[in-house]
């Protein structure tokens, strides 16, 4: 990134900065089989990728006829999120290098994410990236998730950037969508390969169709600022 000083960047966590969407997809099917859904796939759970775990387990409602009220999914989902968050979560070795060159220039970072405060927490924290992002905002702080742009304006808020001089990278169409919304560029890797073409990532200032395959965080680094939307 070209005069990165005059930047701040924003992180989605899940799929972005951190490998943990199979942590929510197990989460998930833990919670549904216990509600009386079994055979909840993956191919179930990509269509939930990008938006918070309460709208989640809102539509889980609305699908599968649940009995129990939005908060008691919320909160079995989220525990058992984070007893996998704490010990089977992992960094994308370029993202972390991203994150390393980033704070090598003093770049303002947060990350804004879907989780629970508590989760976002405990993978920052059991991935070693908690002393580098110290700045978080999770959905449950904010009235609507992605692909609204609260999530994203608060966090610029919190780092004292405007929204016109943050960079979000983020995995999901929702989010390149709540990027779009808050007047930020965005870099776009989708972690669902099938969904590059989704309209939500046309807004995307740089789009990387292979997802993560895709990145590498020197060439990211040195993307130039002239060349976004």
């Amino acid at each position: 990134m070209s005069d990165p000083g005059t930047l701040s960047v924003i992180f989605d966590l899940d799929g972005t900065l951190v490998d943990s969407e199979p942590n929510y997809y197990e989460a998930s099917r833990q919670t549904l089989a216990a509600h009386g859904v079994p055979g909840f796939t993956w191919a179930d759970h990509e269509g939930c990728v990008g938006i918070s775990t309460r709208e989640t387990v809102r539509l889980w409602r609305e699908r599968y006829g649940l009995r129990a009220s939005v908060p008691e999914l919320l909160a079995e989902t989220n525990r058992r999120c984070l007893d996998l968050a704490r010990t089977r979560t992992r960094a994308y070795p370029e993202m972390r290098a991203f994150v390393e060159l980033l704070a090598a220039g003093n770049v303002p970072m947060a990350v804004a994410s879907g989780s629970s405060p508590e989760a976002v927490e405990a993978v920052l924290t059991g991935t070693g990236l908690a002393s580098r992002l110290r700045t978080t905002v999770s959905a449950d702080e904010v009235p609507h998730g992605k692909p609204a742009p609260g999530i994203f304006l608060e966090a610029a808020r919190r780092l004292g950037a405007p929204p016109a001089a943050c960079v979000v990278l983020e995995d999901a169409a929702p989010g390149a969508a709540a990027a779009h919304a808050a007047g930020m560029r965005c870099i776009a890797l989708p972690s669902v390969p099938a969904q590059a073409d989704a309209p939500e990532f046309a807004t995307a200032s740089l789009l990387l169709p292979g997802g993560q395959a895709d990145f590498r965080a020197r060439s990211v680094h040195a993307w130039p600022r002239d060349g976004a939307r």
